[in-house]
């Protein structure tokens, strides 16, 4: 059965961009005759707020959307990301990474020519830790910075990285990469942030497949991104669901909206006599 999920964290208004990604995800669900869940992504435990969550409930009910119980929040699933980081920690396919930002930006200040920058997640990483001598028998450190470590993942996986994405004109169409791909275009992504005990990454495709999502549907901004998750998905056997990524909504500058744009948030569309309908035309649904 078709299923997919609105993701967002409480750690700000939801504004219109939000909302013309919840309205999409849920009217495929609608006309899928399949299902539309919320999960509330709150592992930045120093940025949530109860106040944030409390108000996606009432906008996402208030824009006619409707979603099954229970809400699934990721501060109650840390249990699930440490079993899968402690699993590829096992497999020698993470590493502990010591550096902080300026380190980072220090040793990759001099790029290969022709290499990138930045990737996925801003700076990448020039890979100073990953040769750093590790017991194979040793336990996963905690309260550090763990690193997926893409030469080992090259060596236990055949094959190409792909996915069938449903968000680009015409039929769905099949995205293909390789892990020396993602080695040149984002390098050893952070798994487990130091101050989290897991990332983004991680508790994306670990919480998709607890959710059984078969179609994620999600903003344009996070397509590069996808195939360091279909990487995570074989790694950890997971499926890999279809992706849908969407256009984004911006401002009249061009610019994508973000939640400090409180002046675009649906509260404040609510408060000035705005109705869903007129909310749906803005997103031009």
């Amino acid at each position: 059965m078709f299923t997919t999920r609105f993701a967002p964290s409480p750690t700000g208004p939801l504004h219109l961009g939000h909302a013309f990604s919840a309205l999409l995800a849920s009217d495929q669900a609608r006309l899928s005759g399949g299902r539309f869940l919320l999960r509330i992504e709150d592992i930045d435990r120093s940025r949530s707020r109860d106040r944030w969550e409390a108000q996606i409930y009432d906008d996402l009910a208030w824009l006619g959307i409707s979603w099954e119980m229970p809400v699934m929040r990721q501060s109650d699933n840390m249990h699930a990301y440490h079993s899968a980081l402690k699993g590829l920690w096992a497999r020698g396919l993470l590493y502990a990474c010591h550096c902080n930002r300026r380190d980072i930006l220090a040793a990759a200040s001099a790029p290969q020519e022709g290499a990138p920058l930045t990737g996925p997640d801003g700076v990448i990483y020039p890979g100073t830790c990953r040769d750093l001598p590790r017991d194979p028998a040793s336990e996963m450190p905690q309260d550090t910075a763990l690193r997926l470590n893409l030469r080992a993942a090259a060596t236990v996986l055949s094959g190409p990285l792909s996915y069938v994405e449903t968000g680009r004109p015409g039929p769905p169409q099949t995205v293909t990469a390789g892990i020396a791909d993602l080695q040149q275009s984002a390098g050893d992504v952070v798994v487990a942030r130091r101050d989290m005990g897991t990332s983004y990454h991680l508790s994306v495709v670990v919480d998709d497949a607890a959710q059984q999502i078969t179609d994620v549907v999600r903003g344009k901004d996070l397509s590069e991104a996808t195939v360091i998750h279909v990487l995570l998905q074989h790694l950890l056997g997971l499926p890999v669901p279809r992706y849908h990524h969407h256009r984004l909504i911006r401002d009249e500058a061009g610019r994508r909206l973000a939640k400090r744009d409180d002046a675009r948030a649906i509260a404040t569309y609510r408060e000035a006599g705005a109705t869903p309908q007129d909310i749906r035309r803005m997103v031009g649904l």
